[in-house]
């Protein structure tokens, strides 16, 4: 007999309909798995094979040929436990089959019979209601992933016995109950927080310019100077999720496993070490996975000390940079994800940390300096909107019993003035001005005739490129936000100004 099973498989981010085709007939009892399955899939006999006999139902004596259809696009990983062992107890009659035809079926059989997590789940229903699927059989474990899907019929199983009991109505179970995204949440305060953070007003006021308009920023200044504590006090004045951006987080994590507590609620924070490999960084690897770039996908990634992070791998942010999305392709595969991520970086401007400094002399070199600084490439310091001098503090400032001002206090402005972009973006599928075109950048960042006369002459002194200019225009705009104000005004456009000389004072 023949049972088909519906189910879904995983191409990046984004499913597609997979059909377990189960044909049992008599003959030598033998397994066979086609439809271009990878090693997780074909080692789903043994685990349904036990699954089958631990639940209570016996393993069919026959020829048994499993195929996922299409059979053109590879299956991975374990996620087809479940509907193959379904559709095993279909073929041999031990269940009716015509209870199979509604639901699509996910998850992963442990010997026991226990239905366990698989990854990826969340872009798989999401496409699958893209294209007409409104049931579903998910494991237990992947409820929280699946509760904001809308129109969808969810149901959740923790073992085979249940999911049987289900699909032939002899269960009284109720599909998971959707919830509506609110997301009022507030950061917790705790010692990242900008108050505990001793003078620094400058540094301060630069990432909370950038936090406002999803700028890039660089910290250059000495070891101990907090550009570190700035750049970890950042989640604490970050904007809250709206429920697209959450969606697009969650599924990213949800592919690379690593969707903690079912779905996210806050920007991410990545920090990879200066010692990571570019694939970790961009994505890739046999199974072409998202890397540290996408899974700081509207959130930021911190890289800090930032030289000492190989060339060749620092050079591959250029493209995401400018783009928001990076195309991982490897000899079977081409897959794109979404990289729009903030980037923090900071830096010692020499070997010794104490170059350019008012309060310590340097040790090094001209050569140890211009080594070390050229390991970073024009291009890639083009991209990043705001450089900010971040030298020592005072002993005043670090004595003080005074805090500074709360981080709470400075994401209410950071709020206001995202809501003041996602309005005047609103329908062209950006959110801040970091992610202003061309033609954005035209419409809305005009210049009075004293702000322009100023950046004719910074443009000229400073022999800025083209991208520079369109630059310091979003960063300009993100600060007249800040103050309220609709037009970008000479104060606005000093201000952007002063934070694209650094670069300029340390390339040597």
């Amino acid at each position: 007999m023949l049972a088909l099973v519906k189910s879904y498989g995983l191409n990046g981010l984004d499913g597609f309909p997979v059909q377990a085709e189960i044909d049992m007939h008599s003959g030598m009892p033998t397994y066979d798995i086609v439809g271009l399955a990878d090693t997780a899939v074909k080692e789903s006999k043994e685990r349904v094979r036990s699954a089958l006999k631990n639940s209570g139902y016996s393993y069919p004596v026959a020829s048994v040929v499993v195929n996922l259809a299409p059979a053109d696009i590879k299956k991975e990983g374990s996620l087809y436990d479940l509907p193959i062992a379904i559709g095993l107890l279909a073929a041999s009659k031990q269940i009716p089959y015509d209870t199979l035809k509604r639901a699509v079926i996910l998850g992963e059989l442990s010997l026991n019979g226990e239905v366990k997590k698989v990854n990826g789940l969340l872009p798989m229903i999401i496409s699958a209601r893209q294209q007409g699927e409104s049931v579903f059989v998910i494991p237990q474990q992947n409820a929280d992933e699946a509760t904001f899907i809308e129109g969808a019929e969810i149901y959740t199983v923790k073992t085979l016995l249940e999911t049987v009991e289900l699909l032939t109505n002899q269960s009284d179970k109720k599909p998971i109950a959707i919830r509506s995204w609110a997301n009022d949440s507030v950061y917790k305060s705790n010692d990242n927080d900008f108050k505990f953070i001793k003078g620094q007003f400058a540094a301060k006021r630069a990432m909370e310019i950038a936090v406002a308009g999803g700028h890039n920023i660089l910290m250059i200044g000495p070891p101990g100077a907090g550009k570190t504590m700035l750049a970890r006090a950042v989640p604490s004045i970050m904007p809250n999720l709206t429920f697209e951006e959450a969606l697009e987080v969650a599924k990213i994590h949800s592919v690379s496993g690593q969707l903690d507590g079912g779905f996210v609620y806050e920007r991410p924070f990545r920090t990879p070490h200066h010692s990571t490999t570019m694939v970790a960084l961009t994505g890739g690897g046999n199974k072409a996975r998202p890397g540290e770039i996408s899974l700081a996908h509207n959130g930021v990634l911190f890289l800090d000390e930032l030289p000492e992070y190989n060339r060749q791998t620092l050079e591959t942010l250029r493209q995401p940079l400018e783009d928001g999305v990076i195309t991982v392709a490897r000899n079977a595969v081409s897959i794109t994800y979404p990289a729009d991520f903030m980037l923090i970086a900071s830096m010692n401007p020499c070997p010794c940390g104490n170059y350019g400094s008012a309060t310590a002399e340097c040790r090094c070199t001209a050569s140890q300096i211009h080594r070390y600084l050229g390991k970073l490439s024009g291009p890639l310091l083009d991209r990043i909107d705001i450089h900010i001098e971040v030298d020592n503090v005072s002993y005043d400032d670090i004595h003080s019993e005074a805090y500074s001002e709360a981080s709470s206090e400075v994401r209410k402005r950071v709020n206001k003035a995202r809501e003041i972009q996602l309005k005047r973006l609103m329908g062209g599928g950006k959110r801040c001005n970091a992610q202003m075109s061309s033609a954005d950048i035209k419409k809305y960042c005009k210049l009075e005739r004293d702000s322009a006369e100023l950046l004719k002459a910074s443009f000229e002194k400073f022999n800025l490129s083209a991208r520079a200019y369109n630059r310091i225009l979003k960063v300009a705009r993100t600060i007249a936000d800040l103050d309220g104000s609709e037009n970008i005004n000479y104060m606005h456009v000093s201000e952007a100004l002063q934070y694209r000389t650094l670069d300029r004072k340390y390339r040597v």
